[in-house]
């Protein structure tokens, strides 16, 4: 498509001289813009790939893809109901749960806590949960003989294995002094560590027949939950969930669930897209400079070419390929600049914390204790798509505007 003359002749221009500087710099700029866009996009994107993959796989680990819930609060009478749901096909664990909250409190120490009340399969059921014991075992929640707690909670609370935390209830027992929030003490046989803050610091794992103990609740539960097969394809399974159920109860999934926080994921990433796409826009329009400049620059030896034989075609591709390999060179450091960047977007956090000694990801702000990433090829692929199309974009003008020029206005007052 392009002969060797005009390969020579393009390439030759991007070398300025001495006293084109200006010249290169400007060209220097625009490869800089366009490698920094490029860059920036395929870092933020891999993020935010990170950012629901992770919340969503921590959210699904321990709630599971569907909850029943009872219209007054409590589903009496609900093992034939666990039984229903578990046959239905695509569901693939059941699990019963008493949910309730709490203020934990230790040693002068309190906190909030959410608790959970749930049988053995539940646990069998979250390899998430039961993957990351960070101190005792599970063998003293299984046999009933306490309750397993986050390790951010224990930390706040100062409690270790062995010890008890008072759970404080404020649905409490009305007596002539008022109402008195019920109080029970409790030995922590585990703490976990799912990486997730909010659960780490709030979540109380009890089993479920001391949860019912405790709120109040002898042969009922709060909620069922379920997981499928497949979280992205529950339309078939929630609908036979819904036959299972019948009058008993209503059934949300997690997206629903979680739809506010999930979209806001999705908006922020649609958003970050757009601004960071103006980026690249930048630097192209700098092709466009850079090249108008070099057009009038060279206009003289423009029209020496077109006096040779140069067709307008041929200096059209000229200039053309002076832009365009701009556009491919910055593209292509910019994505491999940003793979390695996202592929070690968390050690590259802990050295900047440590040079700084700041907190640049706290885990109380973004519910993550680690920075997550996660390459996407299909968007690396777009982003490089788009930016070389920005990029041939910008060369069409000044390259038509080469090959438009007439060598007889050129040449006139040489």
């Amino acid at each position: 498509m392009f002969s060797a003359f005009e390969r020579l002749v393009a390439f030759r221009y991007l070398r300025a001289r001495r006293q084109e500087g200006l010249v290169s710099v400007i060209a220097a700029f625009s490869l800089i813009g366009i490698f920094l866009g490029v860059a920036t996009l395929i870092i933020v994107m891999s993020v935010m790939n990170g950012f629901r993959e992770e919340l969503v796989a921590r959210i699904l680990g321990l709630n599971g893809h569907m909850t029943v819930y009872s219209f007054d609060e409590r589903l009496v009478d609900f093992d034939p109901l666990v039984e229903r749901i578990r046959a239905v096909d695509g569901v693939v664990s059941v699990s019963p749960a008493v949910e309730g909250q709490v203020i934990a409190a230790a040693g002068g120490n309190a906190t909030f806590g959410q608790v959970r009340g749930v049988r053995d399969d539940y646990l069998a059921a979250r390899p998430l949960l039961t993957e990351n014991i960070v101190s005792g075992r599970l063998e003293g929640f299984t046999d009933g003989e306490g309750v397993v707690i986050g390790e951010r909670m224990a930390r706040k609370l100062g409690v270790r294995v062995g010890e008890s935390i008072t759970l404080l209830s404020p649905d409490g027992r009305a007596t002539l002094m008022g109402t008195m929030p019920r109080s029970r003490a409790y030995p922590v046989v585990a703490t976990f560590d799912v990486g997730m803050f909010e659960y780490d610091s709030t979540y109380v794992l009890m089993p479920l027949d001391l949860a019912q103990i405790y709120f109040r609740l002898p042969g009922a539960v709060t909620a069922i939950g379920l997981t499928a097969a497949d979280p992205e394809r529950l339309r078939a399974v929630e609908a036979g969930v819904r036959a299972a159920v019948g009058q008993q109860g209503w059934v949300v999934d997690w997206r629903r669930a979680n739809a506010q926080f999930v979209n806001a994921l999705q908006v922020e990433r649609n958003v970050m897209f757009v601004i960071l796409t103006l980026i690249v826009l930048v630097a192209a329009f700098n092709i466009i400079a850079g090249l108008i400049m070099v057009v009038k620059d060279k206009g003289r030896d423009i029209a020496i070419l077109r006096t040779m034989g140069a067709t307008r075609g041929q200096i059209l591709r000229i200039f053309f390929m002076n832009g365009a390999a701009i556009g491919l060179a910055g593209t292509a450091l910019g994505v491999v600049g940003g793979i390695a960047f996202a592929a070690n977007i968390d050690a590259i956090r802990l050295w900047l914390e440590n040079l700084t000694d700041t907190a640049l990801f706290p885990a109380e702000i973004r519910f993550l204790s680690q920075l997550p990433s996660r390459i996407d090829a299909g968007e690396v692929a777009m982003v490089a798509v788009m930016a070389i199309g920005l990029s041939f974009l910008a060369t069409i003008y000044p390259s038509w505007r080469a090959a438009r020029l007439d060598p007889v206005e050129a040449l006139r007052y040489e």
